[in-house]
């Protein structure tokens, strides 16, 4: 019950904060989530509770994986306070802060609640980013060697600027039959086979 009496608080969350000189993340996620997560920081940043709120968000994702919540926050016949109601008695029972509260409220007050793990996986890249560390996904077809791993890594570190720190994640998908892809902050490279045989099978068909 205690996030229905938070409607002061809301409306502050949900426009003065998005009104006023925001306190930029380090770096840009976009969609909506992405903006709600960037509110988030910057309410966050102004009352210096960064790692608090990072950490509540974790319980915050635990709660929407719970499988009862989950299948009354979101399914779309049930009204909004209603699911207010039970999402704001489990976020009591986990002792979450006014400003995760907000959030949910916010969320919920705009038909939004479905998207709460995008706004958590947002907020999670933003603070991620906050600490220096630069997050880098590579696919390849087959599992790297060890041998090609640390090339690939001291080739990547290259990428980075003073006192930022990789943080490297590889993946295996044979579709792409050979080469790789890599997304490394906001650059996407894609040098797999199969979007080279793609490009070379649509250059014959114009010529």
């Amino acid at each position: 019950m205690a996030a229905l009496g938070l409607g002061l608080q809301v409306r502050q969350f949900s426009t003065s904060v998005l009104r006023q000189a925001l306190i930029r993340p380090p770096i840009d996620v976009y969609g909506v989530g992405g903006r709600y997560a960037t509110a988030l920081f910057s309410a966050a940043s102004k009352q210096k509770k960064l790692e608090l709120v990072e950490k509540e968000m974790g319980a915050l994702s635990a709660l929407i994986k719970d499988p009862m919540l989950s299948s009354i926050v979101m399914n779309p016949h049930i009204k909004r306070s209603l699911k207010l109601k039970f999402f704001g008695d489990a976020m009591t029972k986990v002792k979450l802060s006014p400003i995760v509260v907000n959030l949910v409220t916010v969320l919920a007050d705009n038909g939004r609640l479905t998207l709460t793990s995008d706004v958590i996986s947002a907020f999670a890249k933003m603070m991620s980013a906050h600490r220096g560390e630069v997050i880098c996904t590579v696919t390849t077809a087959q599992p790297l060697d060890e041998a090609s791993l640390t090339d690939l890594k001291m080739a990547l570190n290259g990428f980075l600027a003073k006192g930022e720190k990789l943080i490297l994640e590889t993946k295996s998908d044979s579709a792409i039959l050979g080469g790789m892809i890599v997304s490394i902050g906001d650059k996407y490279v894609d040098m797999s086979t199969k979007t080279k045989i793609q490009k070379l099978t649509k250059i014959i068909r114009e010529s």
